[in-house]
């Protein structure tokens, strides 16, 4: 099974209701539809039965910019938090190596 998506709509939200599995091949569609409409933007993810690491960090980006995600199941929202807490860890590690090399 591919991703299905139904757009539902009042007059100040767009609500993409995603159906399947959610790959990195479905990124580019998303993006353009979450980009291209004025309204506030949420995914329900109710329905969302498999999610590869590039879509996990594609909704992790897409929340930290204001996306709201709507019955995200819960190792999905696990991975999100592990995915945020590895960058944190990441960026940390970048700082020291920086300093490092700049306090000689």
């Amino acid at each position: 099974m591919t991703l299905k998506i139904e757009k539902i709509s009042d007059r100040q939200n767009l609500i993409l209701r995603l159906i399947g599995r959610i790959h990195s091949e479905h990124l580019e569609q998303l993006k353009t539809l979450i980009e291209d409409d004025s309204l506030r933007v949420m995914l329900n993810l109710d329905e969302v039965t498999i999610v590869d690491l590039e879509g996990v960090r594609f909704l992790r980006v897409c929340e930290a910019k204001g996306v709201e995600l709507l019955n995200c199941p819960p190792y999905i929202r696990e991975w999100i938090l592990r995915e945020k807490e590895e960058e944190g860890k990441q960026c940390s590690m970048a700082n020291v190596r920086g300093k490092e090399t700049t306090d000689v």
